[in-house]
């Protein structure tokens, strides 16, 4: 399998009932095969018992871990091999929130590391759409301390002090590992994150799960991870113009950049240090490689291997895609 030359990979999509989700995947993202009140399409993902399988190319079938095994650094680029061995590092996916997800936070690599033998989760979120008046939760809107947080939990009166920001299309969120937060109602989003499941759950509405019963709260975990400093600034501002590759975001664990055009553009990869994903939040294009094509449309995401060394970006009108890599210092 090895000879055949890698190409621009597709994944069939891993869905997630919640009981937040809500039908706007399907409506808004054409994924006809997502389950009512489906909250979550992981797009890439190698989280045990949630691993992507490949949809198009000879290597259909076939999991992302069966091909991160025979492709290595050939697929993740072999700084990124090195470093993550045969783990790949980020979990893409795309979110609907039909109703406010639980307030919650995620440890860093360091606590993760110890207590769950995973990753830390530093994420951030693009908004597609967003209902009228639809906020979010990035933070506190006071410096907290401790001792205040943990008396507001057990009078149950945190919601005055959580930070509740407007969310609008296009706008940017970065959410680093320790930062309180919860996507509001009405809310349909990308999000790119390190590759970890963990989540501990502050508050949720008391609301109850599908079995009847209040969900599970981890407050004393959260405690261990939690930044109680005021976020004055959530959103993340960037500028994007047409047939002009912008910058979004930079962190520690991926690179965000908005590649919006309605003309075909040649992209080189021969500096970058790692794989390429492909996440289109509008239009189509398609994609060419040296001996292939293949299609992007809204919602669809796309993985390119490392070893691809240039592509060709052909929209069709007009197409805007989120280009996530891995830049190691």
């Amino acid at each position: 399998m090895k000879e055949l030359p890698l190409y621009p990979i597709k994944f069939h999509p891993v869905f997630k009932e919640k009981i937040w989700g809500g039908s706007k995947l399907k409506s808004q993202l054409n994924k006809q095969d997502a389950p009512e009140n489906c909250g979550e399409s992981w797009e890439i993902s190698a989280v045990p018992g949630s691993v992507s399988v490949v949809k198009n190319g000879f290597l259909e079938g076939n999991t992302l871990q069966d091909i991160l095994e025979i492709y290595m650094g050939d697929l993740l680029g072999p700084d990124i091999f090195e470093l993550y061995g045969e783990i790949f590092p980020l979990l893409i996916k795309f979110i609907d929130a039909n109703d406010d997800l639980s307030v919650q936070v995620h440890p860093d690599d360091e606590v993760a590391a110890k207590k769950h033998q995973s990753f830390g989760k530093t994420e951030a979120w693009y908004i597609l759409d967003a209902e009228k008046d639809a906020k979010l939760i990035s933070g506190f809107n006071k410096p907290l301390g401790k001792s205040e947080f943990v008396a507001r939990m057990n009078n149950n009166d945190i919601l005055p002090v959580l930070n509740r920001v407007p969310a609008k299309a296009e706008d940017l969120f970065f959410i680093p590992a320790g930062r309180v937060h919860a996507t509001g109602k009405g809310i349909l989003f990308a999000e790119i994150q390190q590759n970890s499941d963990v989540t501990y759950r502050i508050y949720d509405w008391d609301r109850m799960g599908v079995d009847g019963k209040p969900r599970q709260l981890h407050v004393q975990e959260a405690l261990e991870v939690i930044d109680f400093s005021e976020v004055k600034q959530a959103e993340t501002p960037y500028e994007s113009e047409i047939n002009s590759p912008s910058r979004m975001l930079r962190t520690d664990y991926f690179i965000m950049n908005m590649i919006h055009i309605d003309d075909k553009i040649t992209k080189s990869y021969v500096d970058c240090q790692s794989f390429v994903v492909y996440m289109c939040v509008d239009g189509k294009a398609e994609i060419r490689s040296d001996n292939t094509s293949e299609t992007i449309e809204k919602g669809e995401t796309i993985l390119l291997p490392y070893e691809l060394l240039e592509i060709q970006i052909i929209p069709n009108k007009e197409v805007k895609l989120i280009e996530v890599y891995i830049e190691l210092e």
